[in-house]
């Protein structure tokens, strides 16, 4: 059975293991829509009910299927860039809309840096505040993979949620290293702050070393839960096996186990706009093209979104 823990001040009780729906957005493997809701429907009845997503992953469209006609709880956040009222009004109605839905438990603002980006965004947060007020929103959050942005948001009363990056050997961690972002999630949980984990697997960097992986996230008692990204169900097996304390079976192990992802530019014009939506400063251009730095890339994808071209891909 999967461990279940209380969101801080929020009151949710959220599944250790978090659905990250990242992995089968269009950003990624861009599963056909049955597909894609039906893995998430098996992590709900495998006892996963916190599933994470964002309006930049363009996949509300699988949340709301696999969601449809299930009578369990199910506790979705979801994060956008908007700065102002109306851009945030925009993105929750989006967001109602799509899921079908009349409140979101958790709304955030997406890739927060620091305290000067939540107060560049005030106008946005000062919306939501109205929206919770409304019970269009449960909770109001910040996801970052910055260290100065946990910090920021553990200063400010009205966040209640932050998303922290958070992994063993500091993949895509900025302004300092594992050692600091943990100190920096200790002191927004004395704060009062629910927190939950992202890129414990590093991107897909540390598949080669899961239990690992696993075991160093599953130590931090300060995340109420950690989401991982899945797209076929021998992973969701595998993740829920993990999270419970289960034996992994063989068979699952043998599917699950492959080369880690890369991402992949082919074709590339030079046009450089991937580059201004990489927060991790992996791409830059050499010759006229778009070259990845491997080590430093994260492979959230976001840059193949702003392709004009589609040339860029998670493999």
């Amino acid at each position: 059975m999967l461990q279940y823990r209380v969101l801080a001040s929020t009151g949710m009780q959220v599944s250790r293991l978090c659905f990250g729906a990242l992995t089968i957005s269009p950003l990624q493997a861009n599963l056909p829509l049955a597909e894609g809701a039906h893995i998430i429907r098996t992590a709900l009845e495998a006892g996963v009910n916190f599933i994470d997503t964002a309006e930049l992953y363009n996949n509300y469209h699988y949340l709301r299927e696999a969601i449809r006609g299930y009578q369990g709880e199910v506790i979705i956040a979801s994060k956008c860039y908007a700065y102002t009222s109306r851009g945030m009004q925009d993105s929750l109605e989006l967001a109602l809309r799509e899921l079908d839905r009349d409140y979101i438990d958790i709304f955030m603002l997406h890739e927060t840096e620091s305290i000067l980006t939540i107060r560049g965004h005030w106008e946005a947060i000062e919306f939501l505040l109205q929206a919770k007020q409304k019970g269009l929103v449960r909770a109001i959050g910040i996801s970052t993979h910055n260290v100065e942005g946990v910090l920021g948001a553990a200063s400010v009363p009205e966040i209640e949620v932050i998303q922290p990056l958070i992994n063993m050997t500091g993949i895509g961690i900025k302004g300092g290293n594992t050692q600091d972002m943990l100190a920096a999630i200790q002191t927004a949980a004395k704060a009062g702050k629910g927190l939950y984990g992202m890129k414990a697997l590093g991107g897909g960097h540390l598949l080669a070393r899961p239990e690992e992986a696993f075991a160093f996230i599953l130590s931090i008692p300060e995340l109420a839960s950690v989401a991982v990204g899945m797209s076929t169900k021998e992973e969701v097996v595998y993740n829920t096996c993990h999270f419970s304390g289960q034996p992994v079976p063989e068979k699952v192990k043998a599917k699950v186990r492959r080369q880690p992802r890369r991402l992949l530019i082919e074709d590339c014009e030079g046009c450089g706009k991937c580059l201004s939506h990489c927060s991790s400063g992996a791409l830059r251009l050499d010759e006229g093209k778009a070259v990845v730095d491997h080590s430093l890339c994260t492979l959230c994808g976001y840059c193949s979104r702003a392709c004009p071209e589609f040339c860029i891909k998670v493999i």
